[in-house]
């Protein structure tokens, strides 16, 4: 099963997880980072940093910790420099990024490692409106390729940079996020299921309206959508409204399976477009 909810730490992670780090401090995200890399070390899995700044103050840093200084010195363990790879307007395409990573874990697996695990710095890719709704994007393809794939990663952001809504967009799309990053998470299962998590009230209608956008409603046969909202704690009429405007818009019926109380009340108090409730087991 793939970890999901509000994380403290960088540790405990396993070969399909997928989190959302945001911080204010650079010295707490390379702190988290250092404890996801060597889990995944100790895993068995091939790891990479990425991060804006010079290659060799990196290195230096991240050998800090005796198991990583070890996986550098026998190449489990690569670093490389966001600066100079992208330029100051270009926008991540999120097939090829995806192709991208998914390339080097086939890569990771035919060198004997048990999958492929990165630790990023990706502030300066969203730092456009243009760039932050691609790398979005990106974020749920590369989440929906990491149930099937042994691929993890963190994606590490800058609060200091980003506002509170840039923050929410991202983190929202993961199935794990650093505490107060994100309200509610969207993200598929370890079943490729989407499941829906958190609490959706009047400032999250905007948020989730994107999320459901940047995600997609993926068909069954019968143009049938299941969401688990098995997690969901609560929700108001505006976010149901936005969940039944997605539906339409993709030409689907929505199942929401969920026990939560609020979600039940609303589809019996009112009609919802394309959306209906069916009871969590």
């Amino acid at each position: 099963m793939r970890r999901t909810g509000v994380s403290s730490a960088g540790r405990g992670f396993g070969p399909h997880d997928h989190l959302c780090w945001g911080y204010d401090d650079p010295a707490d995200f390379h702190a988290r980072a250092v404890e996801f890399l060597a889990d995944g070390v100790s895993l068995g899995l091939k790891t990479s940093f990425v991060a804006p700044g010079d290659a060799g103050g990196l290195t230096e840093e991240l050998s800090r910790s005796a198991p990583l200084a070890k996986a550098l010195r026998e190449g489990s363990l690569t670093i490389e420099s966001l600066d100079g790879v992208y330029g100051e307007d270009e926008v991540v395409d999120p097939e090829t990024q995806v192709a991208t990573y998914a390339a080097a874990t086939e890569a990771a697996l035919a060198e004997g490692y048990r999958g492929y695990r990165v630790a990023a710095e990706a502030t300066g890719l969203v730092r456009t409106p243009a760039r932050l709704a691609r790398f979005t994007r990106y974020e749920h393809r590369i989440d929906r390729y990491m149930t099937a794939h042994p691929f993890s990663a963190m994606c590490g952001y800058d609060q200091r940079e980003l506002d509170d809504a840039a923050i929410v967009q991202l983190a929202s799309l993961h199935p794990a996020a650093s505490r107060g990053a994100t309200p509610f998470r969207l993200h598929p299962d370890s079943d490729g299921v989407l499941a829906l998590s958190g609490e959706l009230d009047h400032g999250t209608v905007g948020p989730f309206t994107l999320a459901l956008e940047r995600a997609q409603l993926l068909p069954e046969p019968g143009r049938r959508v299941v969401i688990d909202g098995r997690g969901l704690e609560f929700t108001d009429h505006r976010n149901l409204l936005a969940l039944s405007d997605a539906a339409v818009r993709e030409d689907v019926t929505v199942v929401l399976r969920t026990g939560c109380p609020s979600a039940r009340r609303l589809l019996e108090l009112f009609e919802v477009p394309a959306v209906t409730l069916e009871q969590a087991a």
